[in-house]
């Protein structure tokens, strides 16, 4: 009866891990026929982010798919920062590691938003590469 009730905590563990693997596996396939459609995209445990041309759309992972999907032109941007706990950040002299990592779109006529990210690096790149973006259709324009 003893060995019973040691081992009983290391079988619901077990289970709950095995349960917890499975979960983000269905929410890694949702993202994946999600992200299909996009020309970059990105998966982490708190955002999902797509880029089509100069539309960014961004939502929560779910295991049936991207849910509260938000929809933004780069046209409509007034200016990009990366954000890490909760300050501006030189993309140059990265922290090595955060508790609160996002990019934030100053956007025209509405509210800032910010996108999360669990990797200050990642979101560097991201950073980077939607400020190139985003100043090549200023020069456009």
């Amino acid at each position: 009866m003893a060995r019973g009730l040691v081992w009983l905590p290391l079988l619901v563990l077990f289970i709950w891990l095995t349960w917890a693997g499975w979960n983000e596996y269905q929410k890694l396939e949702a993202y994946n026929a999600w992200a299909k459609q996009f020309d970059r995209a990105k998966y982490d445990i708190y955002s999902v982010l797509g880029q089509k041309g100069d539309k960014l759309t961004w939502g929560k992972p779910t295991r049936k798919g991207p849910i509260e999907l938000q929809t933004v032109s780069l046209q409509q941007v007034k200016d990009i920062q990366l954000l890490v706990n909760d300050q501006k950040t030189d993309l140059e002299n990265l922290p090595p590691k955060s508790q609160a990592v996002a990019i934030e779109l100053q956007l025209q006529d509405i509210d800032p938003v910010r996108i999360p990210f669990t990797e200050v690096e990642l979101a560097a790149k991201w950073t980077t590469v939607l400020r190139q973006d985003w100043q090549s259709l200023q020069a456009q324009g």
